[in-house]
């Protein structure tokens, strides 16, 4: 699957996509396909505070749970509650189903992130070790 090109990544694969000072934050092919089914996605409250590299929720799979990471600093402005009853949206369409929307903090951030060449070298290097 290609990383859209107009998103950032994380090591941790997140990704984001910015619109103006609103950053929206979901988990890569690469994790969701590591993962396997998704059962459950445990979601900050609108309004919690998230730092960038710090836990903001986690997510369950059939597999193991795993830990998100914010890939920014910022204020939580909206999760997504479909994914209470349909956590498996992540399966079906990972760069489409979000996670949560944060308003930035520090924009500056972005410039720490994967760009799409750079996060595809990073997970072929991953998974050759």
């Amino acid at each position: 699957m290609a990383y859209p090109a107009n998103y950032r990544y994380t090591r941790e694969h997140e990704w984001i996509e910015v619109d103006g000072s609103i950053g929206t934050v979901g988990i890569t092919d690469y994790a969701q396909s590591s993962l396997g089914d998704i059962v459950y996605v445990d979601l900050p409250k609108v309004g919690d505070a998230v730092t960038a590299n710090a836990i903001f929720g986690s997510v369950e799979s059939v597999k193991a749970v795993s830990d998100l990471f914010s890939p920014v600093t910022g204020t939580v402005t909206a999760v997504n509650g479909e994914l209470k009853n349909t956590p498996d949206k992540i399966n079906e369409a990972p760069h489409e189903a979000w996670i949560i929307k944060v308003e930035l903090a520090d924009p500056a951030e972005l410039e720490k992130l994967l760009d799409a060449a750079a996060y595809e070298t990073f997970i072929s290097e991953e998974t050759e070790s």
